[in-house]
């Protein structure tokens, strides 16, 4: 019988060390690592040689040098670039010829590593069950989606407007004459009207998310106060585009 795949509830595979950040390394790992390091020596490739194999130029290990613990600040900007891990710092100090620091700590390395990953790993169970991230506020159920009482129930073909109208409850006379004036005269404009075309209970964010996704139409703002008579108001609905479809 052919050997199955793994369980789908199983485990993800632990990853190497190789691959491991410098950020699993601890402070005791660095203040060991700067000890043998931080020794200026013709014998034994120091901090300076580790800094040109990862790429740092000239100046920037002059500035280096001026640190108290140059080392521990070579570690420190280095975990922050781009390809660096306890891997390449393990490959290159064998490179250098460091076998004296694999052969120190090594165990210590080691021991660093493996409470990483099971702090990461602990961290991961603990997270909440939900998907990574929301991409659309748009419904994808087919629950009601309705938000007129004219609209499709499954949202499949919403209700369209020409306008949509802003207002006060203080506005309700404006708005009823602009009705009077927009829908029932030769304008013949389709104006959705909260108190009269949206369904009772709809959330104030779904009517918005309409107005720009579903209805496509120009929203008035309705300011009763600044309308002196009948004649701005006919002045005012003649700038409302008449829908093209």
């Amino acid at each position: 019988m052919a050997e199955g795949g793994p369980d789908a509830g199983s485990a993800p595979p632990t990853p190497s060390m190789s691959s491991l950040p410098l950020a699993a390394l601890n402070v005791r790992v660095r203040r060991r690592l700067s000890l043998f390091l931080n020794l200026r020596a013709h014998v034994a490739a120091d901090w300076t040689a580790l800094a040109e194999e990862i790429g740092y130029e000239y100046l920037e290990i002059r500035r280096l040098e001026t640190h108290a613990d140059p080392t521990g600040s070579l570690l420190d900007e280095w975990q922050g670039r781009p390809g660096a891990s306890v891997g390449r710092l393990l490959e290159l100090l064998g490179k250098l010829g460091r076998d004296d620091l694999l052969m120190e700590l090594g165990p210590s390395i080691e021991e660093d590593c493996q409470k990483y990953i099971l702090k990461q790993q602990q961290e991961a169970s603990e997270k909440p069950l939900q998907v990574d991230s929301v991409d659309s506020s748009i419904p994808r159920t087919r629950d009601p989606a309705g938000i007129t009482i004219c609209d499709d129930p499954l949202g499949q073909m919403p209700e369209c407007f020409d306008a949509f109208i802003c207002y006060c409850p203080s506005d309700i006379q404006f708005v009823q004459e602009m009705i009077r004036e927009l829908e029932q005269t030769n304008h013949r404009l389709k104006l959705c009207v909260s108190d009269r075309d949206v369904l009772p209970g709809t959330c104030i964010w779904s009517i918005a998310s309409a107005v720009g996704w579903w209805w496509l139409s120009l929203m008035i703002t309705c300011k009763a106060r600044n309308v002196t008579s009948r004649l701005s108001l006919h002045s005012a609905s003649l700038q409302v585009p008449i829908r093209s479809d």
